[in-house]
């Protein structure tokens, strides 16, 4: 597909036109500078051209080695990837040393560039574009990503650059990216489809600086997101479709999420919402944790929150090279997942190093055996089967003087599997710990470990029962 990437210094409003491109808001948007920092990719849309967008980090000068010169790279592979570049300046602030520095090192790249000049709300910041033929890369062309200004000159200078047979596809009646991009739909109660063929959306989310990143590099086998040695470098929630051991993957790298009590900056709460809307979207959640500071807390509010999301979750332990006492290590968190996670008993851990690769090839495996479990469901047949076994192990207890009867079992869903009991009380009166003894009486008659479960109580009568 005909690929695009958005070019140009920090703040210049490449994330708003994404944004505008892709029609929904999936880049973070902040007015401080440097707030994208791994390249977003997105199918882009004016009228009826289609074609890939990549959004880039803006570019600054700085060593090779510092993190300038690593978002430069990062920003220079999109570029490596792309048909045509989009290199937008500030018509407001008006050009800058950088912007020529800029300028100079795209035309060493020998790639096709257009010059925007964004920001052009005003007939000032038309006249202050006029200085952008000095960049010697052509005719600027006007733009308000913000408001959507210009996007008509924009379509004409893409359409004269596509291949002839991507010029021809037919409109569709799809609203065109030159209206407002839309907020993201709402989740479905059942969760996120999973059809034969579609990939697995798989969210790999943790504490920042535990290896998020680096960890999906090495699937990869690329150095496709931003890592180093600072924490919080990743701050949109990036998708990458791959197809990895003969299945396809959506993985989605996300911010690091501190405790709540952490978060001043508006910036970081931004990151945070973008984690868990992904979350929202997911089919299963990898938790990287280090193994060097093995669940910590807020470890497992991060592995509580995917639960409650209904969301399949394996545990990477990360930087396993560095552990001294494996065994006793690997047992110790087992340990502590089994009691501070008891909703989900049996969760399934992954000893891994992203830096050499160890264990690394076991991960998507694990990964996908646990989300066959969450997307199981079980025959009613069976489950009443089982429930009669359960019933006859350990009796109901009474209430109020009066015994509870459980008639019948049923699986209303799946993603996650969800079960419903029909009994003679009304569903308040049913005590906790007798529902929490179903519930792992369940998991392990039918083998659901390590996935949440939810298991409902209604007054009722057996629905299939005869008059």
């Amino acid at each position: 597909m005909f690929t695009i990437a958005i070019l140009g210094r920090p703040n210049v409003g490449k994330s708003t036109l994404f944004n505008r491109l892709v029609g929904r808001r999936q880049a973070i948007v902040h007015d401080q500078p440097g707030v994208t920092r791994d390249r977003l990719e997105g199918q882009g849309r004016i009228g009826h051209l289609r074609f890939r967008v990549i959004d880039t980090a803006g570019l600054d000068v700085g060593p090779d080695d510092s993190l300038e010169g690593r978002l430069r790279a990062q920003t220079l592979a999109g570029l490596e990837e792309a048909d045509l570049g989009l290199f937008l300046f500030d018509a407001r602030a008006g050009l800058t040393p950088l912007d020529h520095e800029v300028a100079r090192l795209l035309q060493r790249t020998k790639k096709p560039i257009v010059v925007l000049a964004n920001k052009c709300e005003g007939r000032q910041a038309e006249i202050d574009a006029a200085e952008a033929w000095s960049l010697g890369l052509g005719e600027p062309l006007l733009i308000s990503a913000e408001h959507g200004d210009g996007m008509a000159d924009l379509f004409q200078v893409i359409q004269a650059r596509l291949p002839e047979e991507a010029d021809e596809e037919e409109q569709d009646d799809a609203a065109p990216a030159l209206s407002e991009p839309a907020e993201l739909p709402a989740e479905s109660a059942a969760g996120p489809e999973l059809g034969a063929g579609k990939p697995v959306k798989l969210v790999v989310i943790g504490r920042p600086n535990v290896g998020k990143s680096s960890l999906i590099n090495r699937l990869v086998g690329d150095e496709r997101m931003l890592t180093g040695p600072e924490p919080g470098l990743t701050r949109d929630s990036v998708a990458l479709p791959v197809t990895l051991q003969g299945r396809s993957f959506e993985l989605i790298d996300t911010a690091g999420l501190r405790r709540k009590a952490r978060i001043e900056q508006r910036l970081e709460r931004i990151s945070v919402s973008a984690t868990v809307q992904a979350l929202k979207f997911a089919h299963a959640a990898v938790l990287v944790v280090d193994a060097t500071q093995p669940l910590e807390v807020q470890d497992l509010t991060i592995a509580d929150l995917v639960l409650r999301e209904g969301r399949a979750l394996v545990v990477a332990i990360n930087k396993w090279d560095l552990v001294e006492t494996p065994k006793e290590t690997l047992q110790a968190i087992r340990e502590r997942l089994e009691d501070k996670l008891a909703q989900a008993p049996g969760l399934e851990t992954v000893p891994i190093s992203a830096r050499t690769g160890q264990g690394v090839s076991k991960l998507l495996p694990t990964v996908l055996k646990t989300v066959q479990r969450w997307n199981r469901r079980i025959t009613t047949a069976k489950l009443n089967r089982w429930l009669q076994d359960a019933l006859a192990e350990h009796q109901p207890p009474q209430v109020g003087g009066r015994r509870l009867k459980i008639r019948f079992i049923t699986q209303t869903a799946s993603r996650p599997p969800t079960f419903v009991l029909f009994q003679n009380l009304d569903p308040a009166d049913v005590p906790d710990h007798y529902l929490r003894y179903l519930a792992n009486s369940l998991r392990r008659a039918l083998d659901l470990p390590g996935v949440p479960l939810r298991l409902h109580a209604r007054r009722g009568e057996n629905p299939y029962a005869r008059d």
